[in-house]
């Protein structure tokens, strides 16, 4: 008994493309995150486990980060917790995100007028 011949083959579509757009937009938001600083791949290393080489493909666009590597980006890096929540149609969930952050620096601020007085 022999498998069929036909249907093998996912045909072109709606996921064609998305690989190279989703690898460019975290290589965007770990460049804007981590800056041109000369430990930025160290520090991706750091907060993901993954190696150097690999974390050198994610900033260069060549590949993406998945499962826990991701996680762990987004745990750290708003950037890349935008970029996926905006790859993923989930663009509502960013006005919670950016509120926290604004809160967050709000309470930094707060503890800095403190200090001064």
């Amino acid at each position: 008994m022999s498998f069929p011949k036909e249907g093998k083959f996912f045909p072109p579509g709606d996921g064609a493309g998305i690989e190279h757009r989703y690898a460019a937009e975290i290589a965007g938001a770990l460049n804007r995150s981590l800056g041109a600083n000369r430990a930025r791949i160290k520090t991706a290393v750091a907060w993901t486990g993954a190696n150097e080489r690999t974390v050198k493909n994610w900033f260069s666009g060549k590949y993406g980060p998945s499962g826990e590597h991701l996680i762990g980006l987004m745990r750290h890096s708003d950037d890349v917790l935008e970029i996926v929540l905006e790859l993923s149609g989930r663009s509502v969930l960013l006005h919670t995100v950016r509120a926290d952050r604004a809160e967050q620096l709000l309470r930094e601020l707060m503890v800095v007028l403190r200090m001064d007085t």
